[in-house]
């Protein structure tokens, strides 16, 4: 079954090209070497400035597990911290249906 998560990401003011840049580079990451990712796509708010949030689709609870364990996942969450403004929110999600 697909697991879905939805990330929202609140970024320091004046940072956010920083963190464009950051994520641009994990994806890169996550398109190499984990072929259970679906999706791993970064959105900016239109609504509330310097928000984003990260849709990440995996083919299964091992294709999680394989991101959350990954080298650049790990590698990445000391280099992100500093570009936040507060902790990312995160929500899971079961897929319905094909």
């Amino acid at each position: 079954m697909s697991i879905g998560i939805v990330a929202k990401v609140r970024v320091a003011p004046g940072r956010t090209d920083d963190f464009e840049a950051y994520f641009a580079g994990q994806a890169a990451a996550v398109a190499a070497a984990e072929p259970g990712c679906e999706l791993y796509r970064l959105f900016r708010s239109r609504g509330e400035a310097d928000t984003y949030v990260v849709m990440e689709i995996y083919a299964d609870e091992a294709a999680l597990q394989t991101h959350v364990s990954s080298v650049h996942h790990q590698a990445g969450r000391p280099k992100v911290k500093p570009l936040l403004a507060a902790p990312t929110e995160f929500e899971i999600f079961d897929a319905i249906g094909r």
